[in-house]
């Protein structure tokens, strides 16, 4: 089957969305699909308001129009809802194709904590957005429920995965630091309510991986705080199993892949218990949620790392991708478009 998925959110960004649509498409090509990412990479781009590391794509008139009738596509999947998004949306109601979309981010709370935009008229957009589509996958039974509250139709559940040959048990000498090691990592930005880690006051050393808008801003406020910048790949996992508890003070996350990453590695988790989190750590388990961080990291620091591995090995990026097939909306080829001339398109196979 040949699968386009629209995607806002790709490399160079690291973030869980751009790691399940990596993930799940490397999957689909093993599996003997042929996928286009549309990504930012392939047009004109501008920074985004507020978050310049982020890059918004603004596709010439037909551009969008013209790659997605070369690929000729026989399921469409649109990803995010931002200018790609909503082009390719746009192309498939012109030509009444059917689509299937994903609800990764919690965007009106992140608008409300950059902008006086009250919740409803964020969720009334992104209600507009998705109603269309033949069904919205959401990662969690929590944002599922949520999202259903809210009016949305047709939301199904969609797993995730997690790579247990990278993420796994390593040596804790990677750092060599006052112990215990508690550690976050993910985007620095303020939607990750990171000050309610960085101002626990435990013993220990405190770590954060990664990068964002926030980065400069809490370096300064926290010099006792080890700051290491972006990591990926096997640095990344030598750094997440090092530690002696991951904590996660995002209270917007709809899943929180970071955590899945870690206790694979057998580091356990330290979370409020919010959506996120309380589908994705079996408390008093593989993590300890608690509106106490502090004490839910101390309990954390109790609990068994071989039971985190155990878990987060039965989660498959495999079993995710094969899910992910089963809900797209399957038509004719030649429907889309012209025929299969060449693309000038990242793809993958």
């Amino acid at each position: 089957m040949r699968i386009l998925i629209a995607t806002d959110a790709w490399a160079p960004q690291v973030n869980g969305v751009v790691t399940t649509l990596s993930r799940v498409g490397d999957c689909l090509v093993a599996a003997g699909h042929e996928v286009l990412f549309l990504t930012p990479q392939h047009f004109h781009t501008v920074p985004c308001p507020t978050y310049p590391e982020i890059r918004l794509a603004l596709p010439a008139p037909g551009q969008v129009a013209a790659l997605v009738s070369r690929f000729d596509p026989e399921a469409i999947h649109i990803a995010t809802e931002g200018p790609i998004g909503h082009a390719v949306r746009s192309y498939c109601l012109r030509r009444g194709l059917p689509f299937t979309t994903s609800y990764h981010t919690q965007f009106p709370h992140y608008l409300r904590l950059r902008l006086p935009l009250p919740l409803a008229v964020s969720y009334a957009y992104l209600r507009r957005f998705h109603r269309p589509a033949v069904r919205t996958l959401a990662a969690t039974r929590s944002v599922q429920q949520d999202l259903q509250a809210r009016g949305f139709r047709n939301v199904v559940l969609w797993c995730r995965g997690v790579d247990s040959v990278l993420f796994r048990p390593r040596d804790k000498n990677f750092i060599v630091d006052d112990r215990p090691v508690l550690m976050y990592a993910g985007r620095v930005a303020v939607e990750k309510n990171l000050e309610a880690f960085l101002r626990l006051d435990l013993p220990g050393s405190k770590y954060v991986v990664g990068s964002g808008p926030d980065l400069a801003m809490l370096r300064r406020r926290y010099p006792q705080v080890r700051f290491v910048g972006r990591r990926v790949g096997e640095e990344l996992a030598a750094y997440l199993a090092a530690a002696d508890v991951f904590v996660f003070p995002s209270r917007t996350d709809t899943f929180g892949l970071a955590m899945l990453e870690a206790m694979a590695a057998g580091v356990p988790v330290a979370a409020y218990p919010v959506t996120g989190p309380l589908d994705v750590v079996q408390h008093g388990v593989t993590g300890y949620l608690d509106e106490d961080l502090a004490r839910a990291v101390r309990m954390a620091l109790t609990l068994d790392p071989a039971a985190c591995v155990a878990y987060a090995r039965r989660l498959t990026w495999q079993a995710c991708a094969e899910q992910f097939a089963a809900y797209l909306a399957r038509f004719q080829p030649g429907t889309a478009g012209t025929g299969r001339e060449t693309v000038v398109v990242q793809r993958r196979g």
